[in-house]
């Protein structure tokens, strides 16, 4: 009696349903919803195309095509998750080059898979029952009409997942129009999103905006500003994306001028984007200077660095004030679209002399590119002139980048503005950390672990720096007239959140507060703190900056807003959880939590929810047509 052989369908949609489910569960947080049923009915095409090709040739040559299938999509599946975690986002095929750069450290990709090992190996199971029980699954070739029905059947199949789409608009739209890559994934499984990703990347894709009516007016404060706000001319056009926006843009509200409008006006500004900083690294003793800035000044005692593909989306969102997709950083560095608000454009317009420096690799990130779509035409790294100056091996001292660059622009004629992006705080913390190791007697006291202690010895760098420039500033006589903006490019990501309360002052989550930290705005003229309590984050950086140093500007271009106008707080992530003035909202879960001794007045929270929604929908949005379509050049000019 012939024994009985499994069909590799069988095997096909048991592994990928085992691997869709555990993706569910680690990347985003669900299992047991209406996305589940989705997820089996859009396995499908691919079970029976896999078995198509499994099933069309002869014996030895089919089984080979079934390992290497089953080994792709493992290794895919495990890059994601591994990516998801490093990234807090998805891998995206728009970045793939900037993937390749943001993973191009050994020791962080090992510490990683070491760190989720469990989760790693169950990704493996597929794979080594296939090599187990390979004799037992049938692998003969089909006759020619068994694999014209198998393919009747893939077609037939992948026509119905479509129709399933017609019941729900919302999941219609997430599947051609929305950039929302943890709900395409929970909805539709990871190989669907795949598809999606692999198609908007060939063939692009619309997305809409969602237009409200403008909040009435409200009552005149005793004293007026005023708005920031330009006179545009957004008139209809031949162009539908165009229209969009000025259609967008018409129904926006601006932000107001404030009492700090033009506080620095005509002062310096030395701006910075420190690697890694969060505020689990300011301490009274350990990092005096990082403390006293903190403390001092502009105190925001509720700002966030969402992390958005590690430190290039850090870097777009601070310099920009827009939202940094995987999509939209690739089209910012393939398009280099003309960036009108960015700071070196700002300033460079105004006679300001600009300068930026960055001690690595100078084309990290397509910097070289990327760079001058912000105004920094003469920027300076590893790699094209640094590296006379300093030791540029792996990992260089912040504190030597600028010990040996400000003699370019201390002691000139004019105002300056100059922008550091930092490296010594750089992953992974550990032994083989060389700047963690020279000041690793600061934390040999702490009871933290190993990775917490390398972290912090890390971080005493960048207070180093922060002691070098002030001193260089107070010898130039340019202290007083100098503002120093920081903010962290992300938070220590390679610290699981356990590792990151061990050094907290209270306890965060992995989704919101793991990004709450702090943004430095200090001049040494500010004699007394000014505390700001509303939310921020770091695409409300330059609109703030734009404010105080009294630049003309339309708020209406720009997601992100002044902290310090009365428009309202609110910090966005990059899986579209967000939190506000009045409380937050975990995208994963669908909740929103009220604020301890906050109160909705004049709605309820279920239209409060929709209305933050849609605006964070719309900052994704906007920000997305704003790159795709040059706006800024084609509303600013030059």
């Amino acid at each position: 009696m012939k024994k009985l052989k499994i069909h590799p369908f069988i095997y096909f949609f048991f592994t990928i349903l085992y691997l869709e489910i555990i993706s569910k569960i680690v990347i985003t947080n669900h299992l047991f919803n209406l996305g589940l049923i989705y997820v089996l009915i859009y396995s499908l095409p691919f079970c029976l195309f896999f078995t198509l090709l499994s099933k069309s040739f002869f014996y030895k040559m089919n089984k080979i095509i079934s390992i290497i299938i089953t080994l792709v999509i493992t290794i895919y599946f495990e890059v994601q998750y591994i990516f998801y975690n490093l990234f807090s986002i998805p891998f995206s095929f728009s970045t793939i080059s900037l993937a390749n750069q943001a993973l191009d450290f050994s020791n962080i990709i090992k510490d990683a898979i070491l760190d989720h090992l469990l989760v790693f190996s169950l990704y493996l199971i597929p794979l080594i029952i296939l090599i187990i029980l390979n004799r037992k699954i049938d692998f003969s070739k089909y006759h020619k009409e068994s694999i014209i029905s198998l393919f009747f059947m893939l077609i037939t199949s992948y026509i119905f997942t479509f129709l399933t789409l017609i019941p729900s608009q919302e999941k219609k739209d997430l599947y051609f129009k929305i950039d929302d890559q943890i709900s395409i994934i929970d909805s539709f499984g990871m190989l669907t999103y795949t598809k999606i990703d692999l198609k908007r990347q060939i063939w692009g894709y619309d997305t809409d905006l969602i237009i409200e009516a403008k909040p009435e007016e409200k009552e005149p404060t005793e004293i007026e500003y005023g708005d920031n706000i330009l006179d545009l001319n957004l008139s209809e056009t031949n162009n539908n994306n165009i229209n969009k926006i000025n259609n967008y843009v018409t129904n926006s509200s601006p932000t107001n001028k404030n009492k700090y409008t033009g506080l620095f006006k005509d002062k310096n500004l030395i701006f910075i984007l420190a690697e890694g900083f969060n505020e689990i690294a300011v301490d009274e003793t350990r990092t005096p200077t990082l403390y006293k800035m903190v403390n001092n000044g502009f105190v925001f005692n509720n700002f966030y660095s969402p992390v958005f593909l590690s430190t290039t989306g850090g870097e777009f969102q601070a310099t920009t004030g827009l939202i940094p997709t995987q999509e939209i950083l690739s089209t910012w560095k393939k398009k280099t679209p003309k960036i009108s608000y960015a700071l070196g454009n700002t300033f460079s317009q105004l006679g300001y002399r600009i300068h930026s420096y960055h001690n690595w690799t100078y084309t990290y990130y397509k910097r070289n590119i990327t760079m001058k779509t912000l105004g920094f035409t003469n920027y300076l790294g590893c790699g094209n002139g640094l590296e006379d100056r300093m030791d540029c091996g792996w990992l260089p001292q912040d504190s030597k980048m600028i010990e040996v660059t400000t003699p370019d622009y201390l002691n000139k004629e004019g105002n300056f503005v100059t922008y550091y992006v930092t490296v010594s705080g750089h992953s992974p913390y550990n032994s083989g950390d060389n700047i963690a190791r020279i000041h690793l007697d600061s934390v040999k006291d702490l009871t933290y672990s190993d990775s917490v202690k390398y972290y912090l010895a890390a971080q005493v760098e960048l207070d180093k720096m922060l002691e070098e420039l002030i001193k260089d500033l107070e010898e130039s006589g340019e202290l007083d007239n100098t503002v120093i903006a920081l903010v962290g490019d992300h938070y220590p990501y390679t610290l699981s959140i356990d590792e990151m309360n061990e050094a907290a002052t209270y306890e965060k989550d992995d989704t919101i507060e793991v990004n709450h930290s702090n943004f430095i705005l200090w001049n040494n003229q500010i004699e007394e703190p000014i505390v700001i309590d509303k939310v921020g984050s770091q695409i409300d950086v330059l609109p703030t900056i734009l404010n105080l140093f009294g630049i003309d500007y339309d708020s209406r271009l720009i997601v992100g807003k002044d902290i310090l106008s009365d428009y309202e707080g609110l910090a966005i992530f990059s899986n579209r959880s967000w939190t506000s003035d009045y409380g937050s909202y975990d995208s994963s879960t669908k909740t929103f939590t009220l604020k301890e001794g906050k109160e909705l007045k004049d709605e309820t929270i279920e239209e409060y929810v929709k209305r933050i929604n849609n605006r964070v929908a719309n900052s994704f949005s906007i920000s997305k047509l704003i790159i795709d379509n040059n706006y800024y050049e084609y509303i600013l000019g030059s």
